[in-house]
């Protein structure tokens, strides 16, 4: 299968709720507020994709300074192709447009949990999250 990888190619809102669809990532992302998807899009700071033909098969979507720390908050790889090494290169590909020294952080989702040891990611056990300032004591 040819694989074409971009880097800050546009995307449609509609194209990346499609991948989304296609993977178990769909689940936990708000794949019907098309205005939310859209902001998620014009506000990430990198997106790599990977391209089979016209078809979007793969993303990793992150907000970066690009040199101390990038968050990749989408990995998102078709399911039609996962296990083909889409989702390595585009990790690559996001890492590659880091200045040297800048780390590169990702919360697994639960079905991918034992990938990223196995593709040479250092698991972190401190992270935090905030859904409600109101919960701030």
């Amino acid at each position: 299968m040819d694989i074409q990888y971009t880097v800050n190619k546009p995307i449609s809102a509609e194209q990346f709720i499609g991948l989304l669809k296609e993977t178990t990532l769909g689940g936990r992302r708000p794949i019907d507020n098309l205005e939310r998807i859209q902001g998620m899009l014009d506000h990430a700071d990198l997106i790599a994709t990977a391209w089979a033909g016209e078809k979007l098969v793969g993303i990793a979507r992150s907000v970066t300074d690009f040199n101390f720390c990038c968050y990749l908050s989408d990995l998102a790889v078709s399911e039609t192709v996962q296990a083909s090494g889409i989702g390595k290169e585009l990790i690559r590909k996001t890492f590659l447009e880091l200045k040297e020294g800048c780390t590169l952080y990702l919360v697994a989702a639960p079905q991918a949990v034992n990938y990223y040891p196995k593709i040479g990611m250092t698991r972190h056990d401190s992270a935090w999250t905030l859904n409600d300032v109101a919960a701030l004591k």
